[in-house]
């Protein structure tokens, strides 16, 4: 018989297998993306994860257009797989739009790919959980926008985080008036790593892809040194800006964003106006959104996005402006192992019912089934074997509680519901369909 060749198993660089204590919290985080994200209208949809290559290139940026995985399919059409969302959202937009309406609030959780260099928390296949408003240049969706992200953070458990905003305008003013306007672009990509260079090297960088002189960079780089409360910024930005109509705009659409956000009730530490970032991708045209974790800002923003009211306009006619944000499901998630936030589960049930008589399987299944029917996640473990070892299996799963009950309990009508944290237990009656097993789980569990 010819031997068998054994591939030896592995993953590409920059990708990643999920085992269940990493994909648990993983899927949490998403299902709290989507409570809140519908909590403020936004509907499902979902895009393919190859496009034409057409519709990906020349949207993010020159380095997005590198990071990109194109390949000829099997029709010989040039293809390339998604680098983000927001652009299959705007070719989405173009072909739908009609039939949708507008405004159109939207939100889509799925994987995106950049063949950039791996670094913690960020791989060349990750989850993007998108949302986005279209169809309107009101203020109140950039407003609404800065609220999702506060009511996301949140909602997911942080306390101490802090939303920073901008405005393209105010950046595009001061270029205005710098006469820089036909480098911005350049400029804006080179401000974007203020954040990852020291500023010297940006300046160096903004001289070489932007030709700007040592004065253009220095008053460039002058805005991430103001400081001060939000409307003491407000403030030191008005001559920065005066005489460009553009600036002067950008900084009325900042005042009336920080005003609504603090009247819906989000603590002034919670947002932060920083005239410093301008989000390195081409597509934002006005307000753009970064958020940091104030115990753990290395790691970077988990929480991006901004307003592109002219992306949708490279697929057809219509004016489709558009604003939403992401948030970096890898990033956070690494972020909360970091912080500690994160228990070590690797199953999703909180109850193990043990099995020790074969000859009641039905009772058991009996018992899992009426538990199951009450709302509690449950595991039926498959062999009657010792309570020691079914005891072990529950710990190393992470189970929260182990439901006992042997030939004698089954004949009494009652188990035992054993708290695994605590090793406590207590004895409950099986009758009326369980109630009081559930009743002490949901008190074990609350």
């Amino acid at each position: 018989m010819a031997s068998i060749a054994h591939i030896i198993p592995r993953t590409l660089k920059g990708f990643r297998d999920y085992l269940p204590e990493a994909m648990i919290p993983r899927e949490r985080l998403m299902e709290t993306a989507r409570q809140v994200y519908r909590s403020y209208g936004f509907s499902p949809i979902d895009t393919p994860a190859l496009e034409y290559l057409d519709i990906l290139t020349g949207k993010g940026s020159e380095e997005t257009d590198r990071q990109l995985y194109r390949f000829q399919d099997h029709g010989g059409r040039e293809v390339g797989m998604r680098f983000d969302l927001t652009v299959p959202l705007a070719r989405f937009a173009a072909q739908h739009i009609n039939q949708l309406g507008t405004p159109f609030k939207r939100y889509q959780i799925a994987a995106v790919w950049r063949g950039e260099n791996t670094q913690r928390g960020r791989y060349r296949e990750f989850m993007q959980c998108d949302f986005d408003t279209l169809g309107t240049r009101a203020v109140a969706a950039d407003i609404e926008t800065a609220l999702v992200i506060h009511d996301l953070l949140q909602a997911i458990g942080f306390s101490r985080f802090t939303i920073r905003v901008n405005h393209r305008m105010v950046l595009n003013g001061l270029l205005e008036r710098l006469g820089l306007v036909k480098h911005a672009t350049a400029v804006l990509r080179a401000l974007d790593k203020l954040g990852k260079m020291a500023p010297d090297k940006v300046a160096a960088e903004m001289a070489a892809t932007a030709g700007t002189s040592a004065a253009q960079a220095r008053q460039v780089l002058a805005l991430s040194e103001l400081s001060g409360s939000n409307a003491e910024i407000l403030q030191q930005l008005v001559p920065l800006v005066s005489g460009s109509d553009l600036g002067e705009q950008g900084v009325e659409r900042l005042a009336e964003i920080l005003a609504g956000v603090a009247s819906a009730g989000v603590a002034a530490e919670r947002i932060c106006l920083d005239v410093s970032i301008a989000r390195g991708l081409d597509y934002y045209t006005g307000t753009v959104f970064e958020t940091f974790l104030d115990d753990l800002p290395a790691i970077g923003s988990v929480c991006s996005g901004g307003r592109y009211d002219e992306l949708t306009a490279t697929y057809g006619k219509r004016d489709l402006p558009g604003i939403g944000a992401s948030l970096g499901l890898d990033r956070l998630l690494a972020a909360m192992e970091t912080l500690g936030m994160i228990a070590p589960v690797r199953t999703p049930a909180a109850v193990l019912v043990a099995f020790f008589d074969a000859q009641r399987m039905g009772d058991y299944l009996q018992l899992a089934a009426q538990l199951r029917s009450a709302g509690v996640g449950v595991e039926f473990y498959p062999e009657p074997r010792k309570l020691g070892q079914q005891l072990k299996y529950a710990d190393q799963r992470g189970f929260r509680l182990a439901v006992i009950a042997g030939s004698r309990e089954f004949e009494a009508g009652q188990c035992q519901v054993k708290d695994l944290q605590t090793g406590e237990s207590q004895l409950c009656s099986l009758a009326h369909r369980a109630e009081a097993v559930v009743a002490a789980i949901r008190a074990v569990t609350a």
